[in-house]
């Protein structure tokens, strides 16, 4: 697969399929791609958090929200959850100022999609959480910062990209099928000079 076609397999996907688990080796494998991504001054404050047991899932998945722009949908379904999570977190004791490495974050966190895309597996990127509330569950020391939650597993549901045109709504929905549409702008509206 090319680039172009596993950057359109990585999608935010909020449907998987529970029968498929994510074992702790699979984890460590995407993790270990992020000490190679760039990094703010090469500084590389970056720790994360793994869960793939049952146990440890429950713990993690009720305290993240998903899709926003689907008030009332409770996403993901009962038996379509992730069957693994990687938690992103800040060290402040490498770098105290956590808003500083936010790019940092970002690259991380494509860097372990497309990973998983290349595995075979899809991901969604959690920013609804309360990050106390979070670091309280997973018992972490105040030095770790959660800046970051990626869900992870098998792909169940279909997802779609449509373009739309300048001005046309962005929002994400679904059809009466419960079928995922990604609007996504033309590349002659993005780019700014001819």
């Amino acid at each position: 697969m090319d680039f172009l076609e596993m950057n359109m397999k990585n999608r935010s996907c909020r449907g998987y399929d529970e029968s498929y688990k994510v074992s702790r080796e699979t984890l460590e494998d995407l993790v270990n791609l992020t000490r190679f991504a760039p990094a703010s001054v090469n500084i590389q404050p970056m720790k994360y958090y793994l869960s793939w047991t049952d146990e440890q899932n429950a713990v993690i998945q009720p305290l993240t929200g998903w899709a926003r722009e689907l008030p009332g949908n409770n996403l993901p379904y009962p038996g379509h959850r992730p069957t693994a999570f990687i938690v992103i977190l800040h060290d402040k004791n490498i770098a105290p100022n956590v808003t500083r490495f936010s790019k940092d974050v970002g690259i991380a966190a494509q860097t372990i999609a497309l990973g998983a895309v290349e595995k075979g597996l899809n991901v969604c990127m959690i920013g609804n959480f309360s990050p106390e509330k979070v670091a309280q569950a997973l018992s972490l020391p105040e030095n770790l910062e959660v800046v970051l939650i990626v869900a992870i597993g098998k792909q169940d549901e279909k997802i779609v990209l449509t373009e739309i045109d300048d001005g046309e709504a962005t929002a994400y929905y679904r059809d009466e099928n419960d079928v995922h549409y990604v609007p996504k702008r033309k590349l002659k509206d993005i780019i700014v000079n001819e």
